[in-house]
């Protein structure tokens, strides 16, 4: 796998190699329906660690991430032709989920916007589907949210997969093998859960990058 990286001001790219011992496994993902808690996940399926998500390796999907310096993620999106999946995870408490709530604050973040959202059923509950406007022109969202034990995930699907569930394609079988990894400690609800690089990719950036030349944040693709 390969991060490529923009650097600020010269617009070139510059790449950080992963070995196999980034992954989780190395075989080929067998996906069934997830998001998982980590203590419930599959075994054998080739993902890549961020932390608080693990990411199933599956072909012809990007991973984007969004890191500070300190090299900890602030996006992640996921991208396979026109379409794309904008991933978050977020603490949750141990007697319910919080996405009906979460849900319903969108919808009225979208109505204050002047965005109307309706509300469909999905493979996962009740999901939400808005056009907003863009510098780029008319945009289609739909909000999927799964709850887990202490944990929720937020996906935001963009392209023909937010108006056809069915052209999700890969990256629907991304969102079924996703890996939560919630940890034991004790977080606010609502708080996102850390997301990290691998490893590998932020020894090899500092290696490779004098101190003091590191942008605020960097743009990687897996």
């Amino acid at each position: 796998m390969i991060f490529s990286r923009k650097r600020a001001g010269d617009g070139r790219d510059e790449q950080v190699v992963l070995d196999e011992n980034e992954l989780d496994a190395v075989t080929p993902p067998t996906l069934t329906r997830g998001p998982y808690d980590i203590s419930e996940a599959p075994a054998g399926v080739a993902r890549l660690d961020l932390g608080s998500l693990h990411i199933p390796a599956v072909p012809e999907v990007e991973v984007r991430v969004q890191a500070d310096q300190q090299g900890v993620i602030q996006q992640v999106v996921l991208v396979h032709g026109a379409n794309a999946l904008q991933l978050g995870v977020f603490a949750a408490p141990r007697s319910e989920g919080i996405w009906d709530e979460v849900r319903e604050e969108i919808r009225q973040s979208l109505l204050g916007d002047g965005v109307a959202a309706e509300e469909v059923e999905g493979e996962y509950g009740i999901e939400l589907r808005a056009q907003i406007r863009t510098d780029d022109g008319p945009t289609d969202l739909r909000f999927v949210g799964v709850d887990g034990p202490r944990w929720m995930v937020r996906g935001v699907f963009q392209g023909a997969a937010a108006v056809d569930p069915a052209a999700a394609g890969p990256l629907a079988e991304c969102l079924y093998g996703l890996v939560v990894d919630r940890g034991q400690e004790a977080k606010p609800v609502r708080e996102p859960l850390p997301l990290r690089l691998p490893r590998e990719a932020g020894e090899q950036e500092d290696a490779a990058t004098p101190d003091g030349d590191r942008p605020a944040a960097q743009s990687r693709q897996v």
